[in-house]
């Protein structure tokens, strides 16, 4: 599963990792952006996403903020037809989780846990899933707090501006 994800992924991290007319001569498979978050779309196989970069992010150790080396922190809602899979929630938190944690989402008061394998974090269900994105869709902003491999806790904040656009997009081109 992972690996599939990271295949499809690469446009995204480019696209992310640059910016306005950059990004669109980079990225083949970016088709829309909507303020804080964007939709891609593969086709072999046939995947469509939308994806946004925290707007905040604070890494603390011992309860001190501290500076550290991250990769690319996003947030994805995926569809892709062929394995049933319908609004997955992932997240990439640009580190290895610690060993058996738990990523914590709250979303305007809502909390839900995302389970981690190396450095992704999923919805432990397809129904949890569906809260999840329903609560995304109403929400303003997604706080996800996690623990690295290394003891530190980081605590990303996301935009939840143009979510709903952005997802049903991404569903409407894999369906």
């Amino acid at each position: 599963m992972v690996s599939r994800m990271a295949r499809g992924l690469a446009g995204a991290l480019v696209a992310l990792a640059a910016t306005g007319v950059h990004a669109q001569e980079e990225s083949t498979n970016q088709v829309a952006a909507d303020t804080a978050w964007s939709v891609f779309e593969d086709s072999d196989p046939k995947e469509c996403w939308a994806v946004s970069s925290p707007t905040e992010t604070v890494n603390t150790r011992d309860g001190r903020v501290v500076a550290v080396r991250r990769g690319d922190i996003l947030l994805m809602t995926f569809f892709r037809p062929e394995a049933g899979v319908e609004g997955q929630v992932t997240f990439t938190g640009g580190y290895p989780f610690a060993e058996g944690s738990t990523v914590n989402v709250e979303i305007d008061g809502q909390e839900f846990e995302l389970f981690t394998e190396g450095e992704w974090a999923w919805p432990a269900s397809k129904a949890d899933d569906a809260k999840i994105v329903a609560a995304m869709k109403r929400g303003v902003d997604a706080v996800l707090t996690a623990e690295s491999s290394r003891g530190t806790t980081t605590k990303d904040t996301f935009s939840l501006m143009g979510y709903t656009a952005a997802v049903e997009e991404a569903e409407q081109r894999c369906e």
